[in-house]
């Protein structure tokens, strides 16, 4: 035979060689969970290896994770009360606002994200303002716009929205100019779907809707041209970055948005996809940092430039980066 494809996989130094995807730390983002206190770093029962933190520990555990090469966090609070509206999402004494200030005065190379959002800062658990039975899109921008703005003034990099709201990152994008904070980025959970893959997370953020669900806002798993419309619609809005969540489920429409865009493109390597790995691996069942490599490979080679992922920590051990 003249042709052996075999020949290209003949030992790990041509195998380096030829390898078309390659992943570098620097492709990560990793997630923390910050909560009122002190000395606070609390097991997270559903999401083995992860933590909630107090302010003062979330600090130290940036600065680990920047000494490991990972660029970036996003930062999701669990604040010290909860109401209708989700106001504490936009106090300025707010868990996450805390935070932002305290990682930025301490490790100022680390790229701060926050996630903007109101499930976790409600009482009835949704993402948006409740009228009449149901959420309403456009009460909601505005306080979309004040969080995001709040953020801006602790002094986030990039605010990431990921309500699925329609029309809300023209809102915050409006609200963050107007308030004088241009520079500031929005990296937009742009396609969201209404994923059964949550679960731990929600348990780990208290997020959980306390009635229904989020079917009528997230996007439905049956569909992929709508992703491309969700879009091109926040890239229209002034969207810096977009995301596709979750991750490995959707690697077909990670690779569709892909090719729809030049902007920078993340994909979100949900609560529930670790949760499972983690499991999996603790009943012997598989080789979990083998399975944990080749699942952000996939993701990688799917075509995300960025991947937030509770594996940013574990990952960046197990790459050469030389």
């Amino acid at each position: 035979m003249r042709i052996r494809p075999r020949r290209l996989r003949r030992n790990a130094a041509i195998r380096d060689m030829v390898r078309e995807t390659r992943m570098s730390v620097k492709d990560f983002i990793a997630p923390l969970f910050v909560k009122p206190g002190k000395k606070i770093k609390d097991p997270i029962p559903s999401m083995p290896g992860q933590f909630h933190f107090s302010v003062d520990t979330v600090v130290r555990e940036a600065q680990e994770l920047c000494s490991l090469g990972i660029p970036s966090i996003i930062l999701f609070g669990l604040p010290d009360s909860k109401d209708p509206l989700g106001s504490r999402s936009w106090a300025e004494d707010g868990v996450v606002q805390q935070a932002i200030s305290a990682i930025k005065s301490r490790v100022p190379d680390l790229v701060v994200m926050t996630d903007v959002c109101l499930c976790e800062y409600t009482d009835h658990g949704h993402c948006g303002v409740i009228s009449n039975g149901r959420v309403d899109n456009d009460a909601t921008l505005e306080l979309l716009a004040r969080q995001a703005v709040s953020h801006a003034k602790a002094g986030v990099d990039f605010v990431a929205p990921s309500d699925m709201m329609d029309g809300r990152v023209a809102a915050i994008r409006t609200a963050l100019d107007q308030a004088g904070f241009d520079q500031i980025g929005i990296l937009s959970y742009a396609v969201k779907y209404a994923s059964a893959f949550y679960g731990p997370f929600r348990d780990a953020a208290d997020s959980a809707p306390r009635f229904g669900d989020r079917t009528a806002y997230q996007m439905d798993p049956a569909n992929a041209l709508e992703a491309l419309k969700e879009a091109h619609l926040d890239m229209e809005e002034g969207a810096d970055m977009i995301m596709v969540k979750p991750a490995t489920p959707y690697l077909d429409v990670i690779s569709r948005v892909r090719d729809i865009t030049l902007l920078p493109l993340a994909a979100y390597n949900v609560s529930g996809e670790y949760a499972m790995v983690k499991a999996a691996a603790g009943k012997g069942w598989i080789d979990g940092e083998r399975v944990m490599m080749e699942m952000l490979m996939a993701i990688k080679r799917a075509g995300a430039d960025l991947i937030l992922t509770y594996f940013a920590k574990e990952a960046a051990g197990q790459i050469d980066n030389g």
